[in-house]
């Protein structure tokens, strides 16, 4: 047993633990094979602010900001491929309560309390799904809890970029954990392989992540007199926004356009030709890539394709993209489809935006074959990545039944 401050054996603590929070009634009814059906019961557990009444709610409305399906990431798709899918729900929660949460949730290293909210149809389910590693670690915790595996399909998105900064009793922990996933997911051919060594008797997988590619705007030169517009969007941490400010600054007759929360204002400080804003609402993004004249992904050093949304977006929207050629990104797209920078390098991003300006329709060339490789929605897109999700689901209740 490990010493980390959850003894998952001790009854005591499970009984105070589950009492502690209130079970989330199922999403729907059908949880749970039933005598005389087919089919896959899948449980899709999701964070806390990825509720699916709310993100439906906000996608009507216009106000969930992206190219986005009904449905948390497309996962409903699966309904169409013979499962019965349903979604974790989020309690709303007082101060104390949400403190109380969060508190665990750092100590941990997962939420657990969500999971407990969730616990009935997470353990009654003939599989989970989940997207981070904040889920299907609170997962695991809850069959530890109550003395059952729960098949899992254990997808991990920061996981292995922060390991190293572990301490050793999480790097314990996460272990045991990981142990009882049956397989761990991966959006990136180097978070897969760096995984692989990690955790050597694991089924590690790379699946390629995709959004809804369906619907696909022409590519073409946009005409900006006397401006050139650049575009960079995006929140998460492996942005190097610092790089990009670098690179245009001093450049005549270009804009750049910010939409985030996380660029440190003193970047922007003195800087006139930027602006740093967010997208409130759909409307706004798609005036924003329809102004570009191209898409800039900057990115640090990670594992896990950071950015890849955001090129997606653009490339469905028929914008060209520059993007830091880190992280896996390139096993999505070729330097042919997206022009491709190294890390940190202000200088060779300048010279990439440079070369767009004086050769536009090599830029909208590159575009139009990035595009043409996400018209595949079998190989491409949500369709694609939750296509994968069931496959990999009818192969380890097969192997569970066996």
């Amino acid at each position: 047993m490990i010493s980390t401050g959850l003894t998952v054996d001790d009854r005591s603590m499970q009984t105070a633990l589950a009492e502690s929070v209130d079970v989330v009634e199922a999403p729907c009814s059908q949880i749970g094979r039933k005598s005389g059906q087919s089919g896959i019961n899948v449980f899709v557990h999701l964070a806390v602010d990825k509720d699916a009444t709310e993100w439906r709610r906000k996608r009507d409305a216009g106000d969930l900001v992206g190219i986005n399906d009904p449905t948390p990431y497309g996962y409903g798709r699966a309904e169409q491929m013979g499962c019965r899918v349903a979604f974790s729900k989020s309690k709303k929660e007082n101060k104390v309560e949400k403190l109380w949460r969060l508190a665990l949730r750092a100590i941990l290293g997962a939420d657990v309390v969500h999971a407990l909210r969730n616990r009935e149809a997470i353990l009654s389910s003939d599989i989970v799904w989940t997207h981070t590693e904040s889920q299907y670690l609170a997962v695991a915790m809850v069959g530890l809890l109550y003395g059952k595996r729960v098949p899992t399909i254990a997808q991990t998105i920061w996981l292995i970029d922060s390991w190293d900064a572990l301490s050793w009793p999480k790097k314990a922990l996460f272990r045991s954990l990981v142990a009882r996933m049956d397989v761990l997911t991966f959006h990136s051919p180097e978070n897969y392989a760096r995984a692989k060594a990690l955790f050597p008797a694991a089924d590690v997988r790379w699946v390629k992540f995709g959004i809804p590619a369906e619907t696909r705007r022409m590519c073409g030169r946009r005409a900006h007199e006397n401006v050139v517009n650049i575009l960079a969007l995006g929140n998460d941490r492996h942005r190097d926004w610092k790089t990009l400010i670098d690179a245009v600054s001093g450049m005549e007759r270009v804009k750049l356009k910010i939409l985030s929360g996380s660029v440190p204002k003193r970047l922007v400080k003195r800087a006139g030709n930027i602006e740093v804003t967010r997208a409130g609402s759909n409307d706004e993004l798609r005036e924003a890539f329809d102004e570009a004249t191209l898409v800039c992904v900057p990115l640090r050093e990670n594992l896990h394709a950071s950015g890849i949304t955001v090129i997606q977006e653009a490339v469905l929207s028929g914008v060209p993209v520059v993007a830091t050629d880190v992280g896996g990104v390139s096993a999505y797209f070729s330097p042919d489809e997206i022009r491709y920078v190294p890390v940190g390098d202000a200088a060779a991003l300048r010279a990439a935006f440079e070369e767009i300006f004086r050769n536009p329709e090599q830029a909208f060339a590159r575009a139009s074959r990035a595009q043409a490789r996400m018209a595949d929605l079998d190989d491409f897109g949500a369709q694609a990545y939750v296509r994968q999700h069931v496959d990999l689901s009818r192969e380890i209740l097969k192997q569970d039944r066996s």
